[in-house]
């Protein structure tokens, strides 16, 4: 159930990416959040293009639906070069990438996302690359066949990963800036709703977009998401102005509640709380009695949860914690483990 609303996924409506494409900002000046990472890549675009240089290799690391491959553009426009991008998937053997990376101009960002997924026999052919900007090519097979070393111009490879332990460490190792996105605060979201309404040109007060923005699970992806479906919900069944009233009436119809929770939370949420008396559980059991597959479980619901102190992980399983209980109304057991991150913000 990964193309729910609240689904840090791209839609697959081609429209729906087309529209959340040109709502992401160019350049650094445009961005909101994520200080700590903006105020690095700022110095070091400023000394690479000092330099005369390809920046060093970047890998960005997080959730779906926080802006890697927002900020891979961002480094592309502002080094003023071209931007390559693929997917990890789609680079099934080292041909694959030799014939992507042969056709690199100086200086252009190669954008490669989901880049965990990555086979370790493209990974090899990666390491020249990045590191001595030449690629190995072996032509024919057998006895016969012989190897050919190309020189590459300087370039820069930008990573994205959901998965960093997924990666090799030497593979890892190779980046010269590894940056982990975290989620946004409301503040944060609420500017991105209020920036994206103007793009739309949809009217929207203050305190609706903090509301939608406090309920997009941190998420700028999902926000813009949300903003869309509210601006339908406006344009029926109002004026096309977005207000507290309207937020309130279109997420409540959408069964997203006022921590950013659908039903399928909710749904993960009881299964723990009254099928596991609150658990340890293991993923794979939780994955079985809600009825999707682990990875789902994994990479789709869990991580907010457990950013937000609903679920805890342990050794033994996953533990459902005391604002669980409360977001759903139900008796705490005494000893039950609290939150670990304060509960929900």
């Amino acid at each position: 159930m990964t193309e729910r609303d609240l689904s840090p996924a791209l839609a697959p409506d081609a429209d729906e990416i087309g529209e959340e494409v040109s709502l992401r900002p160019a350049r650094l000046d445009e961005y909101v959040g994520q200080e700590r990472i903006l105020e690095n890549l700022r110095i070091f675009i400023a000394a690479a293009s000092k330099r005369s240089e390809a920046l060093d290799h970047v890998l960005f690391a997080g959730p779906p639906g926080l802006g890697k491959t927002t900020l891979a553009n961002v480094i592309a426009h502002e080094m003023g070069v071209a931007l390559r991008s693929t997917s990890g998937p789609v680079i099934e053997r080292g041909g694959d990438l030799a014939a992507i990376v042969s056709n690199l101009d100086e200086g252009d960002v190669l954008f490669i996302d989901e880049i965990h997924r990555l086979n370790r026999a493209v990974q090899e052919v990666l390491y020249p690359a990045m590191e001595d900007y030449e690629i190995d090519i072996v032509l024919g097979q057998g006895p016969a066949a012989r190897a050919l070393k190309f020189q590459l111009p300087p370039f820069t490879l930008v990573g994205a990963t959901t998965r960093e332990g997924l990666l090799s460490p030497p593979f890892r190792a190779r980046f010269g800036y590894v940056a982990v996105l975290d989620y946004y605060s409301s503040e944060e979201l609420s500017s991105i709703v209020k920036r994206s309404a103007r793009l739309l040109d949809v009217p929207i007060d203050d305190d609706a977009a903090f509301e939608l923005a406090s309920r997009s699970r941190g998420t700028p992806r999902i926000a813009n998401r949300l903003l869309r479906r509210v601006r339908d919900f406006a344009d029926v069944l109002g004026d096309g102005h977005i207000n507290m009233e309207l937020v309130d009436h279109a997420l409540t119809r959408m069964e997203v509640d006022g921590a950013g929770l659908d039903k399928v939370d909710l749904k993960i949420l009881r299964i723990l709380i009254e099928r596991f008396s609150g658990g340890p559980v293991g993923i794979e059991s939780l994955a079985a009695a809600a009825g999707e597959p682990r990875d789902t479980i994994e990479d789709v619901y869990e991580p907010y949860l457990v950013q937000q102190g609903y679920i805890i992980r342990s050794r033994q399983g996953r533990l459902a914690a005391e604002p669980a209980y409360r977001h759903l109304g139900i008796s705490t057991p005494p000893g039950t483990t609290g939150s670990l991150f304060g509960g929900p913000r």
